[in-house]
């Protein structure tokens, strides 16, 4: 997905300049033009806080246009849907995975598969969105930060919490961490 060209095309739809949705997000807007520009990848929170600046969930904005069709059950993995910002062309292989089950806009319930690779994390700036969040770690260690609190889980650890809270996700072991986590409602 071009993340630029659609955050630049949501923008406009919204009726809002670049300075407006910078101001909104707490970012530049040179920030906000390299961005659009596709010269910088933003982390997932700072793309959080755009897309709340302008009212849209992750899920929706990295949604495909899919035709009504009768109701599905069940998905391959090559059906999930990545919604985290993909690296640029020329950067490391993208550290960060987080792959949506269906479409969270149809359900009250989002599903992610979530995969760090060692150093990875969600981004400097604490990520807030309007839901509750839990998850069981599958394999490897992640440090997770919820408001003042910070906690290793590993191995069959899990963590539930209201994502109104401040929080952060970085892997600080030596091996991908995974996790199977939920949001409800989908706001992530």
């Amino acid at each position: 997905m071009d993340i630029g060209h659609r955050l630049r095309a949501i923008r406009k739809k919204r009726g809002l300049s670049q300075r407006e949705l910078a101001t909104r997000a707490g970012l530049t807007n040179g920030t906000i033009s390299l961005i659009e520009q596709n010269k910088t990848s933003p982390s997932v929170a700072s793309l959080k806080s755009l897309l709340d600046a302008i009212q849209i969930s992750m899920a929706e904005f990295f949604a495909t246009i899919e035709e009504p069709t009768q109701s599905k059950y069940f998905y391959t993995a090559s059906e999930f849907t990545e919604i985290a910002p993909p690296e640029l062309e020329g950067m490391p292989a993208q550290l960060l995975s987080l792959r949506q089950l269906g479409n969270a806009q149809d359900h009250s319930l989002q599903v992610l598969h979530e995969r760090y690779a060692p150093g990875a994390d969600t981004g400097p700036e604490l990520l807030i969105h309007e839901a509750e969040e839990a998850g069981v770690v599958i394999r490897g260690r992640i440090e997770i930060t919820v408001d003042d609190e910070v906690s290793t889980l590993g191995p069959g650890d899990g963590y539930l919490f209201n994502s109104r809270l401040p929080h952060r996700f970085r892997n600080i072991g030596d091996e991908e961490c995974e996790i199977i986590s939920a949001c409800t409602p989908p706001s992530f």
